[in-house]
């Protein structure tokens, strides 16, 4: 599950790294009263107004403006919430803007140069350790950094067995080219930091840009937050921070069936119980010349319900062009699978694009016994080359 940054810099705050003072607002107004709350705290004339969606690169699009003066937090404040967002990340059709974040601008006069760096912290699933990831070419450009010149990017891994050690986290204020106060800063920074993500159950910390202020505080201007889905029941708090709105609407109407769905670009449908034939499905789909349009995996309780489910969720993408139903009766049986077939294309009616089915396991003689006399246009196979076959078959 993602975060918004001001609820990744909520969890932050918890567990003691250091973040500018902010408030959300869902409109100008509020934006307005947090800007002056800010100020009454911290003194400052300037803020940023940061648009909230679940993407990076908001800044380049606008989403990210400084404000020199309360007339101009609540003008921006306006303008930024209900934008379409459009980054690299978002795809072509951008994101709407419901709500910002108001925070003091940080980027002060004082005894040195401001610098920004970028440190992140998430999982290495070669080695399954977890990788501290930092640089000092911080700021909106990363990506470029990360392939343009990787020397430049860090890595310290953690044995689980013992955790972060103080002299890794020291390592990686040296690396970063601090000392004094500022290196101290960002020791207790790392520190905090590596607390929070084990702490939630994080699958992904990003901070970027870090920032050393002027008079050498460490802070995190962002944070791009993942929480691992499997942990939430540990979390009730960061459940309940979900924002439905930003994901995709296919996925989220899966979730409510308890099935795991995945939308893709292509032009073939496919409905598998299993990660691993998922997988092997989307492969034949390659193979027989289309592209998958989704990874949907019905698990190993497959029932007339969540076929029927699967199906209108499936049937939602117009770059629909074939469905691949691919069932393993193990603990399932295949003719019960077939039976909800014909059930579900009976009850949705006027399905358009051909049905492959592919039955293999327990009962898949009886399943497609059934499925070939439902005078439905479902095609029945067995085998994978069959269902292979059949892909391409109706694809041209």
């Amino acid at each position: 599950m993602n975060l918004h940054e001001y609820q990744g810099k909520q969890l932050l705050r918890r567990y003691g790294v250091s973040v500018p003072v902010g408030f959300i607002a869902n409109n100008s107004d509020e934006a307005l009263s947090a800007a002056k709350k800010i100020s009454d705290e911290t003194n400052s004339t300037l803020w940023v107004v940061k648009a909230q969606i679940h993407a990076g690169g908001r800044g380049k699009g606008g989403g990210v403006k400084i404000a020199k003066s309360l007339d101009e937090v609540k003008q921006l404040a306006s303008e930024i919430i209900g934008m379409q967002l459009v980054t690299h990340q978002t795809g072509p059709q951008g994101k709407m803007v419901n709500k910002v974040l108001v925070e003091q601008n940080v980027f002060y006069a004082g005894e040195s140069e401001p610098k920004e760096f970028y440190i992140s912290v998430l999982l290495n699933r070669e080695t399954g350790r977890n990788i501290i990831m930092y640089t000092t070419e911080g700021g909106m450009d990363i990506e470029e950094v990360a392939a343009n010149t990787p020397e430049l990017i860090y890595k310290e891994e953690i044995d689980p067995r013992v955790g972060l050690q103080a002299f890794q986290a020291r390592k990686i204020a040296f690396n970063l080219g601090l000392s004094g106060k500022a290196m101290k800063e960002m020791v207790k920074f790392v520190t905090a930091l590596y607390k929070a993500y084990e702490g939630t159950d994080s699958s992904m910390f990003e901070i970027n840009p870090v920032l050393k202020t002027s008079d050498n505080l460490i802070l995190a201007l962002d944070s791009k937050v993942s929480i691992d889905d499997n942990a939430l029941y540990r979390h009730q708090d960061i459940a309940e921070m979900r924002d439905i709105t930003e994901e995709d609407p296919a996925e989220v109407e899966a979730g409510k069936y308890n099935l795991n769905f995945v939308k893709l670009d292509g032009n073939v449908g496919c409905m598998v119980n299993g990660a691993g034939l998922a997988m092997a499905t989307m492969d034949i789909i390659k193979l027989s010349g289309g592209d998958p349009a989704n990874f949907l995996d019905v698990g190993g309780t497959a029932n007339a319900v969540t076929v029927e489910a699967g199906f209108r969720i499936i049937l939602k993408d117009p770059n629909v062009k074939a469905i691949l139903i691919n069932i393993f009766g193990g603990i399932v049986r295949c003719d019960r699978v077939a039976q909800g077939v014909v059930d579900a294309y009976k009850s949705i009616g006027n399905i358009k694009v051909p049905v492959i089915v592919r039955l293999q396991g327990t009962n898949a003689i009886e399943g497609k016994e059934l499925i070939d006399a439902s005078g439905l246009k479902v095609f029945s196979a067995i085998t994978l080359k069959e269902a292979a076959d059949l892909v391409k078959e109706v694809m041209v």
